[in-house]
């Protein structure tokens, strides 16, 4: 595996890489979602790449910028176990210039939920995906299912640019308990990890509702609302289609349900594709 700060040292390396290539961006602090990532990308492709750069434009004023899990010498550990053939680790300076051209998420799905919530936050993110895919010259890049509207923006930004990319979405690992895996899970104590074990049985009970016929979101709505009592505060529950308009019913094969909480410091999502 070959480890990389710059872009001319990015480029030098795909030079030796022949066949098909998968490419893994990561914050970092890599865990058993993102090993999930990347070993589908080894399944699918001659060779993989992986990025970890904690990406400053995307966090708000008053997050976790500074704070946010850093685990360089695990990452990489990780990675070459794993087989990556190339890890990126840039610096900031390597990914922005001074006076930056900016991309701009959508007026309406990008300012809505977790854009409401954290506005700019998606264009941000949209800008540093949008570098690294042109970066990695992949084939094939791999997401998770759990950040569910950032990979809905990502697949539109790649159709909006007719970039020459397949967005592969990946489904959820969650821990054994149910916990949908993050790196910000470190942040939650004994008791607040029990507590936010709400989330995903909140979606658990969504999915008994819909097994036993109930398709009316706003009483599925509710019935979460009564297993999110446990968190500190609940900043939304949505049912959506998968172009994220809200739905009045469920629609077997183009829905997905949301759910985003507070509990202790972390701010935690998760969500169910229907």
């Amino acid at each position: 595996m070959r480890v990389v700060q710059t872009i001319d040292a990015l480029k030098e390396a795909k030079k030796k890489l022949a066949g098909s290539i998968g490419f893994v961006p990561t914050m970092g602090a890599l865990h058993k979602g993102h090993l999930s990532l990347i070993q589908q990308a080894k399944q699918e492709n001659d060779h993989v790449i992986v990025s970890v750069f904690v990406n400053p434009t995307q966090f708000l004023e008053g997050e976790d910028l500074e704070s946010y899990p850093r685990k360089e010498e695990a990452d990489k550990k990780i990675c070459e176990l794993a087989g990556v053939d190339i890890l990126f680790m840039p610096s900031s300076d390597q990914m922005y210039e001074k006076d930056e051209l900016k991309i701009a998420a959508p007026a309406i799905r990008g300012y809505i939920l977790e854009g409401e919530r954290r506005p700019g936050h998606f264009d941000g993110m949209l800008q540093v995906v949008m570098k690294l895919l042109n970066l990695s010259g992949a084939q094939k890049a791999y997401f998770g299912k759990k950040d569910a509207q950032q990979l809905v923006l990502i697949m539109q930004m790649v159709k909006t640019y007719f970039m020459n990319v397949q967005i592969v979405p990946c489904e959820i690992v969650r821990d054994e308990d149910g916990l949908a895996l993050s790196s910000r899970n470190v942040y939650l104590s004994e008791e607040e990890k029990s507590r936010a074990l709400s989330l995903s049985k909140s979606l658990k009970r969504a999915t008994k509702c819909i097994m036993s016929g109930e398709l009316d979101t706003k009483t599925i709505k509710n019935k979460m609302l009564e297993v999110l009592k446990e968190t500190d505060r609940v900043e939304y529950v949505a049912i959506v289609d998968r172009e994220f308009n809200n739905l009045k019913q469920i629609e077997l094969g183009n829905t997905i349900i949301l759910v985003a909480a507070r509990v202790g410091k972390p701010r935690l999502i998760d969500n169910l594709w229907i």
